[in-house]
């Protein structure tokens, strides 16, 4: 903080107005240090006699800017900054690991931060994501979500169900997880006593609680969240699938359903979906004939893509 009494303090606002406003006038520059326009003329010439190169941008708008030459003080970020800075990185770049330079100047940064600040964006920077979040979530809630799961505490969230709607719910967060650059926590919900995943930019609130989890031994966070996209959907799907379960299930993603051998020759994919169509045009690209035995609303949809593509011959 700045004693603004004092000339070099006011000398120091300047020069903050300066470099935020290129431009600013001389009547200005007063009005916003409280000054008269004369008096605000002085405070530049104190700055040009430290040699801060301030120039004159001259015209009947003409005010000042900070030339070309300054050597800026170092960058000092608040921890929301800091941490909305990492996570525009991640879901941007990707990863920030190895020689490349995004992952060394995240590195440095991260190096000099306060610990408290420091051990959420280590955490975060463990998550990659491959697109932008159309709704990124806000910094500081991830940032917790992340440093109750390093910590394995559980967390009291509030999440928003729809508009004006809200629930309180307690949550074991077993990971923070990216997928298609939207944030999810995964982690075991003690209302619905099942493994569910939430996405966080809905997330309105969080509460870490005392109490300790111990995630599954054997848990692929990535994997999970697959298999979770998979169920809770409004409509049922049971597709037979005619060739063997080792070749096809390198060509079913597990968000599609679960996979499993019926015979030698033969597999199930069962689950749901909330996107009839694209799950038909899905099960469309596989390498192998397969037969819709459940899920009327599927069947629907197959016939509906079917015809269209017949059509699209005509």
């Amino acid at each position: 903080m700045y004693d603004d009494s004092s000339p070099t303090s006011r000398a120091l606002m300047a020069l903050e107005l300066l470099q935020g406003h290129p431009g600013i006038t001389a009547e200005r520059l007063g009005d916003r240090l409280g000054v008269s326009e004369r008096a605000a003329r002085r405070y530049v010439a104190i700055l040009r006699e430290a040699d801060v190169p301030i120039e004159s941008v001259r015209g009947p708008y003409g005010g000042y800017r900070v030339g070309r030459g300054l050597r800026l003080p170092p960058l000092m970020f608040t921890a929301s900054e800091a941490l909305g800075l990492v996570m525009a990185v991640l879901e941007a770049h990707g990863g920030t690991e190895g020689d490349d330079p995004v992952a060394t100047a995240v590195g440095k940064m991260v190096r000099v931060l306060p610990e408290n600040v420091a051990r959420p964006l280590e955490a975060l920077r463990g998550v990659s994501a491959r697109r932008t979040d159309p709704d990124p979530p806000h910094p500081e809630t991830t940032a917790t979500l992340v440093r109750a799961s390093a910590d394995r505490r559980r967390v009291r969230i509030g999440y928003a169900l729809g508009p004006h709607r809200e629930r309180t719910l307690q949550v074991d967060p077993w990971a923070v997880v990216v997928r298609h650059g939207r944030w999810y926590v995964l982690g075991w919900s003690h209302a619905a006593d099942a493994r569910r995943m939430y996405r966080i930019d809905r997330v309105t609130s969080v509460e870490v609680l005392a109490d300790p989890f111990t995630p599954p031994d054997d848990l692929d966070p990535f994997r999970a969240l697959e298999e979770q996209m998979s169920q809770g959907w409004p409509y049922q799907v049971d597709v037979v699938i005619h060739a063997p379960h080792d070749e096809v299930r390198r060509c079913v993603r597990r968000s599609l359903g679960s996979l499993e051998p019926v015979g030698a020759d033969r597999c199930r994919l069962t689950g749901t979906t909330e996107n009839l169509h694209w799950y038909a045009t899905e099960i469309a690209e596989l390498p192998a004939p397969y037969t819709v035995v459940g899920g009327p609303e599927l069947r629907s949809a197959v016939r509906d893509v079917a015809q269209r593509m017949l059509d699209s011959l005509a």
